[in-house]
């Protein structure tokens, strides 16, 4: 995989679908584009907003994180 970019929480808190066009979130460290996701129009998936990292709410999701292997990852969190 190429070098991905850092992203501080800051920089990917603005990219709810609100701030600016794309929407993204975090999952252990790594940031994915789901712009393209009919399931997460306007930044938000059910009770969950763009912007935010989702790892510690992935437990309560329906799905598996599988579900993150259809987004690219364009960067990686500062931690």
């Amino acid at each position: 995989m190429l070098e991905l970019p850092l992203y501080t929480r800051s920089q990917l808190a603005l990219r709810n679908g609100q701030d600016k066009p794309e929407v993204w979130v975090a999952y252990h460290g790594i940031i994915y584009d789901v712009t393209e996701s009919r399931l997460w129009r306007n930044g938000k998936h059910y009770e969950h907003w763009a912007g935010q990292d989702l790892t510690d709410e992935l437990p309560d999701a329906p799905h598996t994180e599988s579900v993150f292997e259809r987004f690219n990852p364009v960067g990686r969190l500062a931690v």
